[in-house]
């Protein structure tokens, strides 16, 4: 976990307000105006926003440049999207001609570090990963969470959620996918691959990472394995889980749910002070045995 200056660990109402300000719930000025109350002990505003801010030099877990790799930009249609959309088509050098896919779905600021690294994750595990930019029709990830953010706020939801859905019909398509996808989603992204799971019942699998929740109509449409994980300190997430889970239950949908506790929502991003390596190991890994599971 990341520290602050004086060895102390980040205050969790450091956090608290960094998950508001990440979340449109405050602007960057009123974020820092607020760190001012931690601002105490030697600690200045500038250290402990550089703390919370995400890290991409020392954190990711694979190179983007790794030699076991075929890593391209993959452009495909989205019809009732964007249009052109284009993303990260990552897969192994070597292996079977085909192999299962997997959509992997960003934050809400674009195709950043963190979300490639993960898509090469996936890809080392076996499958042929596609990493979709929303941010691709405003010219890509402008190289910054901050000025991401703000560019994707300006595009229509119900637009970027079609834009994925056409990545998945695409890698379905592709010469050396099996047929078969399944997806994977972090806050934003959990919310997409929760509503994938809704429109799109020939996926394999859906595994939504702490995202907002499809409404109860929706539920009943829910034909795809979902693994649901969330995090335990998150309450403006959690908050609408029984509910979807009520039903979920009542149109006996086929689905896992496990809550993290003592952790931060964002706990799997690794370039944050948010991460829990012990959660995300966990929670990474129960989704590589339920892709497995559902697509071997």
């Amino acid at each position: 976990m990341t520290r602050l200056p004086n060895n102390q660990p980040v205050p969790q109402g450091v956090l608290d307000l960094y998950d508001g300000y990440c979340h449109g719930a405050m602007s960057r000025r009123d974020f820092f105006d607020r760190l001012g109350k931690y601002a105490v002990g030697g600690l200045s505003v500038s250290m402990l926003a550089a703390c919370v801010m995400p890290d991409y030099e020392g954190t990711l877990q694979t190179a983007a440049d790794d030699a076991r790799l075929n890593i391209e930009t993959f452009q495909y249609n989205s019809p009732n999207g964007a249009g052109d959309m284009a993303g990260d088509l990552v897969r192994l050098k070597k292996g079977p001609a085909k192999r299962p896919g997997v959509i992997v779905v960003h934050e809400n600021r674009g195709l950043n570090p963190y979300i490639k690294d993960v898509a090469r994750r996936t890809a080392l595990e076996g499958y042929i990963a596609l990493a979709p930019d929303a941010l691709y029709p405003l010219g890509g990830y402008p190289g910054n969470d901050d000025d991401g953010r703000e560019m994707q706020a300006t595009r229509d939801r119900d637009a970027m959620i079609q834009d994925f859905m056409a990545a998945a019909e695409a890698l379905r398509d592709h010469p050396e996918c099996n047929g078969k996808v399944a997806c994977v989603g972090f806050c934003f992204g959990g919310s997409v691959t929760n509503m994938m799971a809704v429109n799109q019942p020939w996926l394999s699998a859906s595994a939504p990472f702490y995202g907002g929740w499809p409404t109860e109509e929706d539920a009943a449409k829910v034909e795809v394995p979902l693994m649901i994980h969330l995090a335990g300190l998150d309450e403006r997430v959690n908050a609408g889980w029984p509910e979807y889970e009520a039903a979920l239950k009542a149109n006996d949908a086929e689905y896992e749910a496990f809550i993290y506790d003592g952790v931060n929502h964002g706990f799997h991003n690794d370039t944050t002070p948010r991460y829990d390596a012990d959660a995300a190991k966990l929670a990474w890994s129960r989704t590589m045995d339920f892709f497995k599971a559902n697509m071997g």
